[in-house]
């Protein structure tokens, strides 16, 4: 209830200019042949470059689907719009880690409704005690007491897809 209706929104972001040059470079880096688009490999090598890890084939798959019919690979508008997606996904899933390890003040790696309760204390200080317990109660999703980062992340997310 609480996390879908009020779920956490990823912020629009714009690169800054000179992350958009890296961003081109290593484009123009990986088509070696000058060829004005990435083919499947030498996406993954940008994706090494950018991000520090080879894309799974899955993904690989994925962006690859994506590209338009007729056309040997991905342009440079196309990948700039993939790598500001993936960037974007990248600092928001910072943030919740942020926002989760704020919680975690004992550094246990999971929560516990005491956890909570001292968070919300002091960022809704109003907030009934039985919405703090709803809302725990929501988020553990496997009833052990124990809020995991797994479990915290995907309410973090409801609603965003």
């Amino acid at each position: 209830m609480f996390f879908s209706q009020a779920g956490a929104r990823p912020r629009t972001w714009e690169a800054s200019p000179s992350e958009h040059k890296k961003w081109v470079e290593v484009f123009k880096a990986c088509d070696e042949d000058n060829k004005g688009y990435l083919s499947r490999e030498d996406f993954k090598v940008a994706v090494v470059m950018l991000f520090g890890y080879k894309p799974s084939k899955i993904e690989a798959d994925a962006v690859m689907s994506s590209v338009t019919p007729n056309t040997s690979g991905i342009s440079l508008e196309a990948f700039l719009s993939i790598v500001r997606k993936k960037k974007e996904a990248q600092l928001y899933w910072n943030e919740i880690r942020h926002i989760f390890t704020a919680f975690d003040r004992h550094y246990r790696g999971y929560l516990t409704l005491e956890d909570f309760q001292k968070a919300f204390k002091q960022v809704a200080p109003k907030l009934p005690e039985r919405i703090v317990v709803e809302v725990f109660r929501e988020v553990d999703q496997d009833s052990d007491g124990h809020v995991s980062f797994k479990d915290f992340e995907y309410a973090m997310n409801c609603g965003q897809k």
